[in-house]
């Protein structure tokens, strides 16, 4: 039995990250205040939310209302099993992306440090706040909170590169949001009379059965403005900003694709779907096996480009938007099955794809090498960077007994159940196309005969390896021991 309990407690965690940038940027002149500004924040953080997660696995869920615009239009927040998953994540891996920002930023005497920090802190609040959102409105306020406040991220450099990707990254997000997200919203206020999700009931969603039966088109509309709408989802043919993306420096790029903002795409869609539309909104419209058949072409597709990629941010880049479409298969199925997989692989995802973005980092800062062919015999000098590498590459492949194998396995069950062959083909062509991208990345480091001088290298710093190892680390326990996602889906989802 479910229960609701209004509680102000709500606030602190985005209180603290809302606090935070100020933090950073009145310590601006000693360094390592700036710095511990983030580390602090990034704790308190975690450990407010932490105190919510023992009510959560009892079935109650947290509201709480900050202020009424109109009837049906609020501020809201809520603490539920799928709100914790993302803030859990953002604010735990927050920290570690702290250490490897120091050994990143001062290691490449990086510009502009302090407003690096401040935006990056900023990021972390739109997403603790995406996390919490209860309504639509809400999540659209913290959605466009993610995407001003890494524009500047992604522009860091301020080259001709850097300002041409942020500008497509700004123009595809805020464009997108503006074109179809904000119909969608006023579609459903329109329809619903609020903006309001269904919590603690994922069969009925938002929208009442006689508007459904009676506007049926318009309900389908409505969802496929929302799909449209929500572009940091990366599906395809939105995902090219994802990509462009990656002349940010690569602790951004692990921002991007592990902590805030592709995962507040995910994020975004699996809560419209389960929290607004609903199961059988879904099931009676049609709705769940299109978004999962163009959720199976971005995934194979995505690998094929991937094939294809020399640069190994760029490699990783696409291999980001093939993974993030594993999510929406799962959600868009509604099987219990497949919304664990599809659910539980947005922490999987950002535990192993940290890792992964971590690694490619230390590679730069200690050789400044980005192309794989150049990378042979590199694991020889810096086994701690590429042995973490290997084991999030397993993850992404989905070997057991890294953590992405668990969420397949959901993924795999949840396509027999339904009898869609053609996604189970897809998730099964995805598994050899990562390893025919990954397995040569290792294979090179190792066992290849080196093409440049590499004992001249060495191993990043310590804040950057030991970071990239603890996620790694993390990968394999949580393909060991997957029982608290797996715990807040099944209570989020009543399984």
């Amino acid at each position: 039995m479910t229960a609701t309990i209004e509680s102000a407690k709500l606030l602190i965690p985005l209180a603290v990250t809302l606090v935070a940038p100020f933090a950073i940027w009145f310590n601006r002149r000693d360094v390592n205040k700036r710095e511990a500004m983030s580390f602090i924040a990034a704790a308190v953080a975690f450990l407010t939310i932490l105190t919510f997660v023992p009510g959560v696995l009892k079935g109650e869920i947290y509201t709480y209302t900050l202020f009424t615009i109109l009837p049906g239009i609020t501020v809201s927040f809520v603490a539920d099993g799928l709100g914790m998953i993302f803030a859990l994540i953002a604010t735990f891996l927050w920290g570690f992306a702290t250490s490897y920002n120091v050994g990143y930023m001062r290691g490449l005497n990086e510009h502009a440090q302090t407003r690096y920090y401040f935006c990056f802190a900023v990021a972390i609040f739109g997403a603790v706040g995406v996390a919490f959102s209860a309504n639509v409105f809400t999540l659209y306020l913290f959605y466009e909170v993610i995407t001003v406040f890494t524009y500047p991220l992604v522009a860091h450099h301020q080259d001709a590169d850097g300002f041409a990707g942020a500008r497509k990254y700004l123009v595809y997000l805020m464009g997108t949001s503006k074109l179809f997200l904000l119909p969608a919203m006023v579609l459903t206020y329109v329809l619903c009379g609020t903006l309001d999700m269904s919590l603690g009931n994922v069969v009925n969603g938002m929208f009442p059965a006689d508007v459904v039966a009676k506007h049926p088109n318009l309900v389908r509309l409505t969802y496929a403005l929302y799909i449209c709408g929500l572009a940091k989802a990366a599906l395809m043919p939105f995902h090219n900003w994802l990509p462009s993306a990656m002349v940010a420096p690569t602790p951004v790029s692990a921002l991007l694709h592990a902590v805030a903002v592709v995962k507040a795409g995910v994020f975004s869609v699996s809560r419209i779907i389960l929290s607004g539309f609903g199961v059988q909104t879904m099931d009676v419209l049609g709705l769940g096996l299109p978004t999962a058949y163009l959720a199976a072409l971005t995934i194979v597709a995505a690998s094929f480009i991937a094939l294809t990629k020399d640069d190994i941010k760029a490699r990783l880049a696409y291999s980001t938007v093939s993974q993030l479409s594993y999510v929406i298969i799962g959600v868009a199925l509604l099987t219990p099955s497949a919304v664990q997989g599809g659910l539980m692989h947005i922490p999987h995802h950002a535990f192993s794809k940290i890792t992964l973005f971590f690694g490619a980092g230390a590679i730069y800062v200690a050789t400044h090498l980005k192309k794989i062919s150049l990378m042979n015999g590199l694991g020889r000098k810096m086994p701690w960077t590429f042995g973490a590498f290997g084991l999030a590459s397993l993850s992404m492949i989905g070997m057991p007994p890294v953590c992405g194998f668990v969420s397949k396995w959901y993924l795999v069950n949840g396509t027999l159940q339904t009898g869609q062959i053609v996604l189970l083909v897809a998730l099964l062509m995805s598994t050899a196309l990562n390893a025919g991208y990954f397995v040569p990345i290792f294979y090179r480091a190792f066992f290849m005969k080196p093409v440049v001088d590499v004992e001249k290298y060495k191993e990043a710093p310590l804040t950057m390896v030991v970071p990239l190892c603890f996620t790694a680390l993390v990968s394999v326990a949580l393909g060991f021991y997957p029982q608290l996602f797996q715990d807040f889906v099944r209570i989020f989802g009543n399984y």
